[in-house]
């Protein structure tokens, strides 16, 4: 079977898109084991997930998004850009403005000048299950791998902690802390912030279902939130420089989430399944 795709990232976070809004692909194959062989590098297009452009009832288009372990993620700021940007480039939508479903709920995008998208993210959640603690009034703390972390939802679960170095195994300590079931039921994303000034930060990101990626949406409006409410940056704009690039996310208290970045087309063709 032939499968078209595009493939597109966001400040390095890469996907692959495939048109399903006939419903055909996730009907026709064990979508997790495709999702997986869609994102191996060395036997596949290769990607940090693998997303799904489907029909919705209530809002423009549905977004389903798995991740390159074949996991389904609830949402992906990087990967939500890409997918405007696929509908745009496909001819599919015209559209500037798009209400895009997601697992984590509806979200809005509007497409600016110099190919930025500009998403609302939806309001944080400082508790839910996806954290195992005793719920507080304020920013949650929980402690893992003898290291405190503030818990964030942005529709899929963030544990966040700041630095003033990345010279230390980030990664070792992301993956144990991503897999740290007695705390974060379903697993949980990992955000590194080092703060540079009241509006700008810097981010290493340790993706659940990904690993090391170049760039996580949620995970640096995530990063924004937690600093804000533990007065580390302003309210407002804030720049966020990422291995792939720099994010602007724009936060108050009380107030919804917005982030603006770009998004590329690589490459377009077949896959072979």
């Amino acid at each position: 079977m032939l499968y078209p795709f595009s493939k597109l990232n966001g400040l390095g976070n890469s996907f692959v898109l495939m048109n399903d809004l006939n419903g055909k692909i996730s009907a026709g194959v064990d979508i997790h084991r495709f999702a997986q062989m869609v994102c191996d590098v060395n036997f596949g297009i290769g990607a940090d997930g693998l997303i799904l452009v489907q029909s919705s009832g209530r809002f423009d288009f549905r977004m389903r998004i798995y991740n390159e372990d074949g996991s389904e993620a609830e949402m992906c700021g990087n990967g939500i850009r890409c997918m405007v940007r696929f509908l745009a480039e496909e001819g599919i939508c015209d559209k500037s403005a798009l209400v895009i479903e997601t697992l984590a709920g509806p979200v809005a995008t509007v497409q600016k000048a110099g190919n930025m998208i500009e998403v609302d993210m939806g309001y944080p959640v400082f508790f839910n299950d996806d954290v195992v603690a005793n719920e507080t009034d304020g920013l949650l703390q929980v402690q893992a791998a003898d290291t405190t972390f503030h818990f964030v939802s942005m529709g899929n679960p963030h544990a966040i902690t700041f630095v003033d170095s990345f010279d230390f195994d980030w990664r070792k300590l992301g993956a144990e802390v991503e897999n740290e079931t007695s705390i974060f039921p379903h697993r949980t994303n990992v955000e590194f912030g080092r703060v540079e000034n009241e509006g700008e930060m810097t981010m290493k990101v340790w993706e659940r279902g990904c690993g090391e990626t170049q760039a996580c949406g949620t995970g640096t409006c995530a990063l924004v939130v937690a600093a804000v409410h533990t007065n580390r940056v302003q309210e407002g704009d804030v720049l966020v420089h990422l291995p792939g690039g720099d994010l602007f996310i724009n936060y108050s208290r009380g107030n919804s989430v917005r982030m603006t970045g770009p998004a590329k087309m690589v490459c377009q063709g077949n896959y072979i399944f």
